[in-house]
């Protein structure tokens, strides 16, 4: 798994003697107003391959807003704590961890206690080093983001130097992921944004060119950029909005992956005929043991080139979980990841 597996919760975990820690729990499916902030939480002991992390810092992220409100397709048993991208120190390791001890700069892919919390527990394999060049701000902004955007960029679209790809919603967590992604592999970047802000942001993080997707006539600039022959990949963040019109932007043999998507949208299957083009789903779920070590190796070795940077955005300690699950949905421009301080 490449997201927490929510399936897993406190009740299934050893838990360590006496101590306790602050951590957000949820026992009923709804609103944000669920996520209840509680400070007699049992801290969880690592068993055999699990490592317990002291938390500094957790990304939020969209799929933790529909996971709360009972919307998604895995729903976790309750009560359950979210949170998957934590970065911190390892605290302790359980029996049969070989490459991680305590006092390790860490960063997690996925938890199996939740990263809404002080402590946490993740299984060895989906936790990372944190290099001295990355902060745990920046440590807890990886994990989905980036792991989402190499998995949609080059397992699902297959993107290659010299391509053009357009990233909508290129100033959030994901959309930076993908400028800086896309940028270091050679391809011809393209962002939508919808402040100035945002689209400075897209500029600065790998884009050549940006758009405020807010214009009527953005997609009329992103034709011209490209002299008329369309893009080849588009990574869409909200295709119940855009995918239509993404499938006219398009060139031949183009490709559209779906990242994010908040309801249902009516497109014409013949805009895909004539160009044969594709509009393939992402999901981090279905990725496989060695998709998983394949972009961990990648992202890692663009952490060392210095070129992977996640940017942050909005900051919340822990007891603002509520207001953050809704600023992430209501908010009327991204801007970087949005971030819980521990």
């Amino acid at each position: 798994m490449l997201t927490y597996d929510p399936l897993a919760g406190f009740p299934t975990i050893k838990m360590a003697s006496s101590k306790v820690m602050k951590a957000i729990r949820v026992s009923e499916f709804g609103a944000p107003s669920v996520l209840k902030f509680c400070s007699d939480v049992p801290v969880p002991a690592p068993g055999p391959k699990q490592v317990l992390i002291r938390v500094h810092a957790c990304g939020v992220n969209p799929v933790e807003t529909y996971i709360r409100a009972g919307a998604y397709a895995r729903k976790p048993s309750l009560p359950y704590t979210p949170g998957s991208d934590v970065a911190g120190v390892v605290e302790a390791v359980g029996d049969g961890v070989r490459f991680l001890k305590a006092g390790d700069r860490v960063f997690t892919i996925s938890t199996e206690t939740g990263g809404y919390a002080e402590y946490t527990l993740a299984s060895e394999e989906s936790v990372h080093k944190l290099p001295e060049s990355l902060n745990y701000k920046q440590g807890a902004a990886v994990g989905i983001p980036y792991f989402t955007a190499y998995r949609a960029l080059f397992h699902k679209a297959h993107a290659k130097a010299g391509e053009t790809v357009l990233i909508h919603g290129a100033s959030g967590g994901v959309g930076v992921a993908a400028c800086q992604l896309a940028r270091a592999f050679g391809l011809k970047v393209l962002g939508t944004a919808g402040t100035p802000d945002g689209m400075k942001l897209v500029l600065s993080n790998g884009a050549h060119v940006a758009f405020n997707h807010r214009e009527k006539d953005y997609m009329d600039k992103i034709q011209d950029a490209t002299e008329g022959n369309g893009v080849n990949v588009i990574v869409e963040m909200l295709s119940n909005v855009n995918l239509s019109n993404d499938l006219t932007l398009l060139a031949f043999g183009g490709r559209v992956t779906i990242v994010g998507c908040r309801g249902s949208v009516e497109i014409n299957p013949r805009d895909t005929m004539a160009k044969e083009t594709s509009i393939v789903g992402v999901s981090l779920f279905s990725a496989t043991k060695e998709e998983r070590a394949e972009t961990a190796a990648a992202l890692f070795a663009g952490m060392e080139a210095g070129w992977l940077k996640p940017v942050i955005g909005p900051e919340y300690s822990l007891d603002k979980a509520a207001q953050a699950h809704e600023d992430i949905i209501d908010s009327s421009g991204a801007f970087g990841k949005m971030i819980l301080i521990i």
